[in-house]
């Protein structure tokens, strides 16, 4: 399993070093550049950068992938197809997905979506320093605690009810309420699970600032 990291042009605290690749989105190279990190990929229409930054990018890049601003995909998608393509087996790490637009921050919560990622949704999580993302297609999945992450909440995608076991608040057929986001939920000391009849699931993993 190849360990990758994506960097993308959302807010960027932290710059962990502990990763095979490294891959930066438009933008998100940048950040990869300033923080003497290997720049293995870049992907992206690149039009968020000065013409300067582009030729640093085309200069110090492994690889770089172009596309037109026209296209179907963001930029984040498109580098995550690029990176599946390579590494079926790659677990991906996304920083800088939120604090940026929010246009794009919804794109990036609802990646399963696209159904060229959707297979690889299990091998994507989505990270900063108050934030953990992750997906599970639809069944019967185990949720473990992040450390020092005291919150986890979740979200179907679809309209599909889910039930919620081994949770501090437990959600079934005793005590069942319909909401796009069960928030400010907490582990007692074992995994949860959720079941989700279709769709796939985003849970939230989360601590105050």
């Amino acid at each position: 399993m190849t360990k990758i990291a994506v960097f993308a042009g959302g807010h960027l605290t932290s710059f962990p070093r502990d990763f095979a690749v490294f891959v930066g989105v438009a933008r998100g190279s940048l950040a990869i550049l300033r923080n003497d990190l290997p720049l293995d990929l870049a992907v992206g229409d690149f039009d968020s950068v000065t013409a300067a930054e582009r030729q640093l990018i085309q200069e110090k890049a492994k690889m770089v992938i172009t596309a037109v601003p026209e296209k179907d995909d963001t930029d984040t998608e498109l580098a995550l197809k690029v990176i599946f393509a390579k590494y079926p087996q790659a677990q991906v790490s996304l920083f800088g997905a939120f604090g940026g637009r929010i246009d794009h921050t919804l794109a990036n919560l609802f990646l399963p979506s696209d159904p060229d990622l959707a297979p690889f949704m299990h091998r994507i999580r989505l990270q900063d320093e108050q934030n953990v993302v992750q997906f599970y297609p639809a069944g019967v999945c185990q949720v473990f605690p992040e450390k020092g992450m005291p919150y986890v909440s979740f979200m179907a995608e679809g309209d599909a009810p889910l039930t919620i076991e081994g949770a501090k608040y437990n959600l079934d057929a005793n005590h069942f309420f319909t909401k796009k986001v069960y928030a400010s939920n907490a582990f007692i000391g074992q995994p949860i699970t959720v079941t989700l009849d279709s769709g796939y699931l985003i849970v939230i993993h989360s601590k105050d600032r």
